[in-house]
């Protein structure tokens, strides 16, 4: 059962939205930490916990449609794709749509939809640097990160590299993946990594998209 005080609790503050409007448009990306609510976080630790001792995650691709395919070289997490299926869920999403609405008053995006999977890295996985969108070639705008592990030792890997958009191997933050910490950064432009984790990692990676849509079909695979 999801708290009373869980429930009253305001979801992204209008100071925190306001900095990572601010955020993105000086630099194109935002990170910090205690912006999530420490309960929302626990509920949500507990579930992706749950789903990962009982076979409910399913190993990660890269790629889309006819493209995607497995490359443990590359990316060696596994998702379960947010349904709404919990109260926990529910409260998280409902933060994200406050956050695209407030972005599309401020920036104008045109973002149309929010869609989000929990994330497991079992110890030794990564996720090789890369882009989240090709520009010009998809849908997704915005990246966020929602990070669930509660007392990250500093010892644990699993940082969040984040990398110039232009300048090769700039190294510009390294986000640690500690409970209640919240990254967000455009996805057409920012590359970033996950470096080797040495414990369990989980989050809720997102994606604020735009509408795709292609001859009559909706947000067709790119």
């Amino acid at each position: 059962m999801m708290s009373p005080s869980l429930l009253a609790a305001p979801l992204l503050d209008p100071t925190t939205i306001n900095r990572i409007v601010d955020a993105l448009v000086e630099q194109g990306w935002f990170a910090d930490s205690e912006v999530l609510d420490p309960g929302l976080c626990q509920q949500l630790y507990a579930e992706i916990c749950h789903l990962a001792d009982h076979d409910g995650l399913e190993a990660a691709g890269i790629g889309r449609g006819t493209h995607h395919h497995l490359r443990k070289d590359i990316r060696g997490d596994a998702i379960h794709w947010l349904d709404r299926e919990s109260q926990a869920q529910r409260i998280y999403l409902a933060s994200m749509a406050e956050l695209q609405e407030s972005l599309n008053q401020a920036l104008f995006l045109g973002l149309f939809e929010y869609e989000a999977h929990f994330a497991h890295y079992p110890p030794g996985a990564f996720y090789q640097r890369h882009l989240d969108s090709f520009r010009g070639r998809a849908n997704r705008v915005i990246s966020t990160v929602g990070y669930l592990n509660p007392d990250w030792p500093a010892d644990g890997g699993g940082e969040m590299v984040i990398y110039h958009p232009e300048a090769t191997d700039q190294e510009v933050a390294r986000v640690v993946p500690q409970a209640g910490t919240f990254a967000c950064f455009l996805s057409e432009t920012i590359p970033h990594e996950v470096l080797p984790t040495r414990r369990p990692r989980t989050s809720i990676a997102g994606w604020f998209r735009r509408n795709a849509s292609l001859g009559g079909v909706l947000d067709p695979a790119s």
